[in-house]
């Protein structure tokens, strides 16, 4: 997969568990998770803006490009 999701690595820095950003955002826990774990298919542009507002992030420090032969 090109696109990294960087999310556990977000929440280590800002101290925050899974279920509370969860609870803050309005997604469910399993939903987050599957983002957390790089097997979401799409994520939706006011999602990634909750998310960033919670973690007080840019969607970079969330999402990362990887070519295929790295």
């Amino acid at each position: 997969m090109a696109i990294i999701v960087n999310l556990d690595v977000m929440l280590a820095k800002r101290k925050m568990q899974l279920g509370v950003l969860s609870s803050r955002v309005g997604i469910t826990p399993a939903n987050l998770s599957i983002l957390k774990t790089n097997k979401a298919k799409a994520i939706r542009f006011s999602t990634l803006e909750a998310i960033c507002r919670e973690l007080d992030c840019q969607p970079g420090d969330i999402l990362e490009y990887r070519a295929d032969d790295e």
